[in-house]
């Protein structure tokens, strides 16, 4: 049985431990609320965008731009987004369970796969298993700019249009609330599944939609990495907080587990000393 000193000491180290992690969840509390607010003003933009899109994509009769033309798959990218950083409970596991489980499906050989990572633990988990990662982004701030993350979208699209990859899908958790998320595949190119959330607006084109078309598809898929980027980042936060307070309430009663055990041994020691002390004087009579 572990001594009263040894049990003290777990009991103080353990509270140490709960403060730091009540600390963490009191962070995370704070950058999930503004990582939400940014992912929910970016749904807009990208309701526009998809709409305007669907529009010109509805209304021109001869489309023939490489990025909504289907083509023979030979080899595939896959944009995976995770975080930097540990301690965010399952967040990590759960996106690189299914993104390694739908490669594995589609492909019988890596040589067919390109891994496009956003974020350290994504990269350091498909590097070890030998995959070959393409392009990597690490470092993010917490509430992600689309500056940030502008140059890897835009190669990423660049590698498909110029014909590297013949289909890139994109995989994050999606913010449902703080507590709780779902990994998420989309299919990011080609852009085949593109329709209007407006049926009954009209737009008139100048020069012409296909001009049009021309710069505005690789925007609208830039567009969409960075909102899986900021949906993400929320995700992450209240993956972050959740974890942190599940450990604070495993110290509570982690604390409250050794307390007790502390006064039993405390009780126990004393017990003891009674018990010699009246030994003693019973020997003296």
């Amino acid at each position: 049985m572990a001594s009263l000193r040894d049990i003290e000491n777990r009991i103080k180290s353990t509270k140490k431990t709960s403060q730091i992690t009540k600390a963490m969840q009191m962070v995370s509390a704070s950058k999930l609320s503004r990582a939400e607010l940014n992912a929910k003003a970016f749904i807009p933009y990208m309701e526009k965008i998809q709409e305007v899109v669907g529009s010109i994509a509805a209304g021109t009769s001869d489309l023939s731009h490489p990025m909504m033309i289907s083509r023979p798959v030979k080899k595939t990218g896959y944009i995976v987004i995770t975080s930097d950083r540990g301690l965010v409970g399952g967040y990590n596991a759960n996106i690189l369970r299914i993104a390694k489980r739908a490669i594995e499906t589609r492909h019988t050989s890596k040589e067919e796969v390109s891994i496009i990572s956003i974020g350290q633990k994504g990269h350091d988990y498909f590097e070890r298993l030998g995959f070959n990662i393409a392009e990597s982004k690490v470092g993010l701030t917490d509430h992600p700019s689309f500056d940030e993350i502008k140059d890897i979208a835009k190669r990423a699209v660049g590698m498909f249009t110029e014909g590297e990859y013949d289909e890139v899908y994109l995989y994050y958790n999606h913010f449902v609330s703080a507590i709780a998320s779902e990994v998420t595949e989309k299919k990011l190119l080609p852009l085949t599944d593109i329709t209007s959330t407006a049926a009954t607006t009209s737009y008139e084109f100048e020069p012409s939609g296909e001009a049009i078309l021309e710069v505005l598809l690789p925007q609208y898929a830039e567009s969409l990495i960075y909102g899986a980027v900021i949906d993400g980042k929320a995700s992450e936060h209240a993956s972050s907080m959740t974890a942190m307070k599940t450990a604070t309430d495993n110290a509570a009663d982690l604390i409250d587990s050794l307390t007790l055990s502390f006064n039993r041994a405390r009780q126990a020691a004393i017990t003891q000393q009674i018990t010699e002390i009246v030994g003693g004087v019973a020997a003296l009579e």
